[in-house]
């Protein structure tokens, strides 16, 4: 499988225990290091949310959510458990721009200013495979953007976490009207 990498959408502590809280998440990250170490799938990509603490998202400038994912703090970070194989390079932030909402990881950038589409085409990637939180935002944008880029996808179900459990069903119905293999 040189040809597949695994994307780990959004396993922040805030989507998980903290202020955006989702559920199912703590059986996320666990389903999802269980699948890390028994698939074995390298490379491994990691999108993170990471808003200027004055987003234009935030209740506060009169968007739809509470503060979360601020850069530099803990909610911010990655899972204790999964950011053993996270790496820099391989890591794609969204969210910075305080006016621009960006629920896609397909919209981040790395480090080194590099797109995620970018860096998978360097790699030779054609399946990505895709664990993460929120299924109805950030998980469905991420997918439907990789696959609108030519990339087979494939969205590990029993490693999503979501933030209401209507939501979360349409989104897997919808990603897979797309033509994105739930499994």
């Amino acid at each position: 499988m040189k040809d597949t990498a695994l994307v780990v959408v959004d396993m922040l502590y805030d989507f998980i225990d903290g202020s955006l809280a989702c559920q199912g998440a703590d059986e996320a990250v666990k389903n999802t290091r269980d699948y890390i170490e028994q698939s074995k799938i390298y490379p491994i990509l990691f999108v993170r949310d990471h808003h200027p603490a004055n987003h234009s998202s935030f209740f506060a400038q009169g968007g739809p959510w509470p503060p979360h994912c601020v850069q530099g703090t803990h909610g911010a970070d990655i899972h204790v458990d999964l950011a053993p194989y996270a790496s820099d390079d391989l890591t794609f932030f969204k969210g910075e721009d305080v006016d621009v909402e960006q629920y896609s990881g397909f919209e981040g950038l790395n480090p080194a200013g590099q797109s995620m589409r970018e860096v998978l085409e360097l790699m030779e990637i054609s399946t990505v495979v895709i664990c993460g939180i929120a299924t109805e935002f950030c998980v469905f944008n991420t997918s439907r953007d990789l696959l609108g880029a030519g990339f087979k996808v494939i969205v590990k179900k029993d490693c999503l976490a979501w933030v209401d459990a209507e939501g979360h069903v349409k989104a897997l119905k919808g990603m897979e009207a797309l033509g994105i293999r739930v499994e």
